[in-house]
């Protein structure tokens, strides 16, 4: 049997160190704001629109509504509009090696599936399936990476995640789950991330098409359909990958980001941050500002945003607008904040250089250090930073909290906001449903 099928039908929640529990919860909080935050754009506006033209739900058989609920879909139409609308606000969990995010497919193909299958998991049960979606998502990107020459964005690996999830829940025999994970393998988007990052776009992470290929693909092998074997699941080059599953738990390894822009900008953002809690220092005082980071990072866009994909998957706009207000949140980098016109100044005013030692240490480590140089001829320069966040440096549950409010609170207002993070955090208690959850989630 497929070692990927084993673990799915053999995880019990009892099987999950109390860890393991607490941070599949962290995930759940983070991935929900995330999506509440991302609805709003006009990204999401259009896939939602597109997924009621192009993935109306069936006269018959299965259905579904997107994560945060509107008009049924089909099941993969569900899929697309939830990973999109996540992936439209870039402040959702990750992990380095990956050079990915594996929650942001994962969630909404699970929650498709499991709501069109008409059962009602326990709130354990549906907390297995998603710490579950992260141990095997995790491994695909870690073996897709090296086994191919090129950085494939998220959804070219969540692909073949979600299948594995949909193949599970639909009950296939080992033939029809190999076929599952090959034929998502084969038609996940192989889309090439540093494209995404040298020109902004709605494309982003990959992470919806990824999420809907994936559902296709288990659909369509439960019909008969075949594929090719997956070989990041089963070429020889990758067994080590797959050898501790069930054993070493990846989920541990997510970081969490403090702000809604591209992982590569925050080791910088919090380098510039760093020198203006020593002093005041009054952004008309700044002459130029120099931005020492990894390579990856100085390919992220440094001109004026005109969009906010483009102020997402940026480091100097991002930077700049943290020095002026302290901070960089959703009304940043999107709307009238991308037309703030002394963060536009002062953006011109960041060059980017590329640190050698930095860039032979990333993807698994990201570092920068800021040197700023004021007018007065003043030189300040941080100590190197790296991205808060990781496991290495959580945010703390406090922090965790308070960016969950910030990013739901504004759209859902207080009462509903502290309704659903009530609900997610009870989960894990007898008694709770995924029925409950979506029931929050909706209404």
């Amino acid at each position: 049997m497929n070692p990927i099928q084993r673990f799915l039908r053999t995880t019990r929640f009892e099987d999950l160190p109390v860890p393991v529990r607490e941070q599949a919860l962290r995930c759940l909080r983070d991935l929900v704001a995330t999506a509440v935050a991302g609805s709003l754009t006009h990204l999401a506006a259009i896939v939602q629109r597109h997924a009621q033209q192009q993935f109306a739900a069936p006269v018959t058989g299965p259905r579904a509504r997107p994560l945060l609920g509107g008009h049924a879909v089909s099941v993969s139409g569900a899929a697309l509009v939830g990973a999109m609308s996540i992936d439209a606000m870039d402040a959702h969990d990750g992990h380095r090696l990956t050079k990915g995010h594996v929650g942001c497919a994962l969630l909404p193909a699970l929650v498709a599936l499991l709501e069109a299958s008409d059962t009602n998991p326990s709130g354990r049960q549906f907390l297995t399936l998603l710490a579950a979606g992260y141990e095997i998502g995790t491994r695909a990107g870690i073996a897709l990476h090296a086994t191919a020459p090129d950085y494939h964005t998220s959804g070219a690996w969540n692909a073949v995640n979600c299948a594995a999830l949909g193949a599970h829940l639909l009950g296939a025999d080992e033939q029809q789950f190999e076929q599952a994970i090959g034929i998502a393998e084969y038609h996940g988007p192989r889309s090439q991330m540093m494209r995404g990052v040298d020109h902004p776009s709605m494309l982003k992470d990959g992470s919806g098409w990824g999420s809907m290929a994936g559902v296709c693909a288990a659909f369509l092998a439960m019909d008969g359909f075949t594929g090719a074997p997956a070989l990041t699941v089963r070429s020889p080059e990758v067994a080590a990958v797959w050898e501790d599953l069930g054993r070493r738990w990846l989920i541990l390894d997510q970081y969490f980001k403090p702000y809604p822009c591209c992982r590569w900008a925050h080791p910088a953002i919090d380098a510039a941050l760093s020198l203006t809690r020593q002093r005041r220092i009054p952004t008309d005082a700044i002459e130029r500002i120099e931005v020492h980071t990894f390579h990856a990072a100085t390919r992220l866009n440094q001109g004026r945003p005109a969009t906010t994909e483009q102020a997402q998957y940026a480091t100097a706009f991002p930077i700049a607008a943290a020095l002026v207000h302290g901070q960089v949140g959703v009304e940043q980098i999107d709307g009238p904040g991308l037309d703030d016109p002394v963060v536009l100044a002062l953006t011109q005013r960041i060059a980017l250089v590329e640190s050698a030692p930095y860039t032979s240490r990333f993807p698994a480590e990201r570092w920068a250090h800021v040197r700023l140089q004021l007018k007065d001829g003043t030189l300040l320069e941080s100590t190197p930073h790296t991205a808060r966040g990781d496991p290495e440096q959580p945010l703390g549950d406090d922090l965790l909290h308070a960016k969950y409010t910030a990013l739901t609170r504004p759209i859902w207002g207080e009462a509903k906001s502290q309704r659903v993070m009530a609900t997610i955090m009870a989960l894990a208690e007898p008694g709770s449903t995924f029925a409950g959850l979506l029931e929050s989630l909706r209404h």
